[in-house]
This record gives structure tokens, C-alpha cells and sequence, in this order.
């Protein structure tokens, strides 16, 4: 699971209902105000089928499951290393010496360009075919994310609609005051869950699968790095220094340390 995402939403909740504890706001109105859920949860469903196509519209399930399960991404140190083995034996044995190597490798992207390279394509063309998917990807991945954000803008005004609708409903019948205060105070229950799905739900996950796509991202222009210097057949300590600016310097420094231990 996706921890972070957990959290915040149990935190989001809490924060909400105890925040209405502590000013004294009926609680009840959360959970007995179906007409609020109706306005903003279908309503904003509307607007969301009204703003985009349906093939958009149909990966919104597998956005979710991005938003609340880990990403099951290659190691980067990990990859460095794998990348400096295949160095080494391009430079011993040549290119068609990795032939073996290209079975074994679980990443479908790396996979396809591994290919490529030992079928002798022209290096350029390797770059340009592996950063036409990168750039597909990207845009896919910015229309999922331009789902929530939008979402998230169409939710608060829809809030205000509620308030609208019930605010007429209450002001329908003026006999009872205390029914009349009941009334109004229900009404502003589909603002107050505008605002908080708009801000506290859609805004954040939209960001969320933006963070997650510049990861996914970056890590194939490692690959592409990584692939198309082992075409170069640079050494394997160039290759090394060449990837590690994809690093933290963190994590830069911990594998410097390991790489001068080994050599002790």
C-alpha cells in the first residue's frame, strides 16, 4: 500500500470530524445529508464525464490503484550496477555477448531498447524511439493527472450549489425557526464537503500521480542513459559516474563509501 496516501486521507478525516467536535458543529450532518453527497459526489462525476473522453475517463480504477498501492520500481543503484556488468562484457565480448541478458530483463522499456542496441540500430534513432515512449508516457500519465486537478476545481463551486439547493429548501417553509436553523445549518454540509474532497482529496492525489510520474520518468532516462552508453562502449567507471547523477547525493555518497570498502 501507499502509506502516504493512507495517512493523509485517515488524517484528512480525523482533522475534519474533530475539528467540527471542538467548534461544536452537529456531526450527525456529516452522515445524515444524503442530498449533500448527490450534489458533490455524483455532480462532480458529471463534470468530470462532461470533460473528458471516455477512453480518458475508463483508467480512473487503475489511477486509483497507482494512488494507493506502492510503485514496484527498479532499485537505482541496483540498475547502476547492472549497467556496469553489461559495460564490462560489451567491451570484452562485444555487443551480441548481452543477446543472453535481454530474457532476463523484467522492465519492458529497457527490455525494447536493449534490442535496439544489439540489432545494430543507429544510436540516434535508439534516442529517439526510447524518448518518443518516454514523452507518450508522460502525456498519458498528465491527462490521468489533469483528471483529479480538474476534479478537484469542480468540486468547491459545486459546494456553493449545494448550499444553494439547500438553502432554498429551508427558506421554503419559515413557521418553525428552530427547523429553519437546522435547515440552514445542513445546507452548508455540501460546501464543507466541496472544499474538503476538492482540497483535501482530488488536489493532493492529482499531485500525488504527478510525483509518481516524474519518478517512473526519470528512471527511464536513466535507462536511456545507461543503454545508449553501453552502445558508446564507454568504461564501466564512466558509465558509473555518468549515472549516478540520477542519484541523491545521499545516496551518491553511500555508494561511493561501498565502492571504496569493496576496494580495500
Amino acid at each position: 500500500m501507499q502509506i502516504s496516501t493512507i495517512i493523509g486521507l485517515v488524517l484528512g478525516i480525523v482533522s475534519l470530524v474533530v475539528g467540527m467536535i471542538l467548534k461544536g458543529a452537529p456531526v450527525v450532518n456529516l452522515v445524515n445529508n444524503p442530498a449533500a453527497y448527490m450534489i458533490i459526489f455524483v455532480g462532480t462525476a458529471a463534470s468530470i464525464f462532461m470533460a473528458f473522453p471516455m477512453a480518458e475517463i475508463k483508467r480512473v480504477p487503475k489511477l486509483f490503484k497507482v494512488i494507493f498501492t506502492e510503485q514496484k520500481l527498479l532499485d537505482r543503484k541496483e540498475l547502476i550496477g547492472t549497467f556496469t556488468e553489461w559495460a564490462s562484457i560489451t567491451r570484452r565480448e562485444g555487443l551480441l555477448a548481452l543477446e543472453s541478458k535481454v530474457e532476463e530483463i523484467d522492465d519492458p522499456f529497457m527490455r525494447g531498447g536493449m534490442r535496439m542496441i544489439i540489432d545494430g540500430n543507429d544510436q540516434e534513432f535508439v534516442r529517439d524511439v526510447l524518448m518518443e515512449d518516454i514523452n507518450a508516457t508522460e502525456e498519458r500519465h498528465r491527462s490521468g493527472a489533469l483528471i483529479f486537478s480538474q476534479a478537484g476545481m469542480y468540486a468547491p463551486t459545486l459546494g456553493v450549489l449545494g448550499a444553494v439547493v439547500g438553502l432554498i429548501a429551508a427558506l421554503a417553509d419559515l413557521s418553525d425557526m428552530e427547523k429553519l436553523s437546522h435547515a440552514i445549518a445542513a445546507a452548508f454540509i455540501a460546501t464543507l464537503l466541496g472544499i474538503f474532497t476538492g482540497y483535501v482529496l482530488w488536489h493532493p492525489m492529482s499531485n500525488k500521480l504527478k510525483r509518481l510520474s516524474k519518478k517512473e520518468v526519470d528512471l527511464k532516462l536513466m535507462m536511456v542513459e545507461g543503454l545508449l552508453s553501453i552502445q558508446s562502449g564507454i568504461s564501466t567507471i564512466a558509465i558509473s559516474q555518468k549515472l549516478a547523477i540520477f542519484l541523491t547525493p545521499t545516496e551518491r555518497a553511500n555508494m561511493t563509501q561501498k565502492d571504496g570498502d569493496s576496494s580495500e
